[in-house]
C-alpha cells in the first residue's frame, strides 16, 4: 500500500514540468503530484530566505498529500533549500544540481563547461562546486539569465522575442569554448531548441531536470518504494499558486497529456 503512495514534485512555476515530462516516461507505474508557485515565479532573484521559506510552504503542502518522495524540480531552491529539507524530512528528497552535474562530466570531451541559470543559482556556484569537486581539472563558465524564466512562464518560449533573448543573452557564451552546457534551471529546456542553435549542434545540452528523474528511479528501487502495481488509471494531479488557466496551458502543450486541469492553491500565511 505504502508503494502507491504519490512523488512530489516542486518547482518555482511551470519549469519543474520538464522533469514531469521524463518522469511520465521513466516511472509509469507512479502517481505523481506537482506543486508550481507560479504566483511568486521567480525565485532566482529572490533572497535565499526568501526561497528556502517558500520551498518548505510547497514541501508541507505536498507532505499532507502523503508523497513517499520528493522531488525538489527547481535549481534555485535546490542550491539553498535541498539540504535544509533533506535533513527534516523522513523521506527521501532529491535536487536537480548533482544529476546534471554527473551528466555534464560524463559528456565533456574538452573539460570545459558552461552553466546558465537563475541568478540565484549562478551566485550559490553549486554547479560549479560539485563539478570541481568530481573533476578538479574541469573549466567551468557560469551565465546568469534572469530574462529565460518570464519568457517561458508567460508562454512565449516559441516566438520571435525569445529567440532575440536567447540571442542576446548567451552572447558571452561566443568567445567561451565550452563544449557541454548545463541547462541549470529546470524552465530552459522548453528554450532548449533555441539555445542550441545559438550554441551550434557541437555543443552538448545537459538537462537537468531530466538526468534527475535518473536517480529518482534508482532511489524508487534503492528504499524499496517503486509501485510495482500497474495501474491505467493512475493519479498525476497538479497544483498552483498562480493563473489556471496559463499553467493549463502551457503544461497541456508541453506534456503532451491531453487537456491539464490544474487546481488553485494558496500558500503563505493565509493557509498556514
Amino acid at each position: 500500500m505504502c508503494n502507491e503512495q504519490p512523488i512530489g514534485f516542486i518547482d518555482s512555476g511551470v519549469g519543474g514540468l520538464t522533469v514531469v515530462k521524463e518522469a511520465l516516461k521513466q516511472l509509469p507505474n507512479e502517481n505523481i503530484l506537482y506543486l508550481g508557485d507560479t504566483a511568486r515565479c521567480p525565485y532566482g532573484p529572490r533572497p535565499a530566505q526568501q526561497v528556502i521559506q517558500f520551498t518548505w510552504e510547497m514541501t508541507q503542502f505536498l507532505q499532507k498529500k502523503n508523497i513517499k518522495m520528493l522531488v525538489i524540480a527547481c535549481n534555485t531552491a535546490t542550491a539553498v533549500a535541498l539540504e535544509k529539507i533533506k535533513t527534516t524530512l523522513d523521506i527521501p528528497v532529491v535536487g536537480v544540481i548533482l544529476p546534471g552535474s554527473r551528466a555534464a562530466i560524463k559528456a565533456t570531451k574538452t573539460k570545459q563547461i558552461g552553466v546558465i541559470g537563475t541568478e540565484g543559482t549562478i551566485k550559490s556556484a553549486s554547479y560549479k562546486r560539485v563539478i570541481v569537486q568530481k573533476m578538479p581539472n574541469a573549466k567551468i563558465t557560469s551565465l546568469a539569465c534572469p530574462k529565460f524564466v518570464p519568457i517561458v512562464e508567460s508562454n512565449q518560449f516559441q516566438t520571435s522575442v525569445a529567440k532575440k533573448i536567447v540571442a542576446e543573452s548567451l552572447r558571452p557564451f561566443t568567445k567561451q569554448k565550452v563544449d557541454t552546457l548545463i541547462l541549470g534551471c529546470t524552465h530552459y529546456p522548453l528554450l532548449r531548441p533555441i539555445i542550441q542553435n545559438v550554441m551550434g549542434t557541437e555543443v552538448k545540452l545537459i538537462d537537468s531536470g531530466a538526468e534527475t528523474v535518473g536517480e529518482v528511479s534508482m532511489l524508487l528501487d534503492y528504499f524499496q518504494l517503486a509501485n510495482d502495481r500497474p495501474t491505467k488509471d493512475r493519479e498525476v494531479a497538479f497544483y498552483t499558486t498562480g493563473s489556471t488557466t496559463m499553467f493549463d496551458r502551457i503544461a497541456s502543450e508541453w506534456l503532451d497529456e491531453g487537456s491539464v486541469n490544474s487546481k488553485h492553491i494558496v500558500l503563505g500565511e493565509k493557509n498556514l
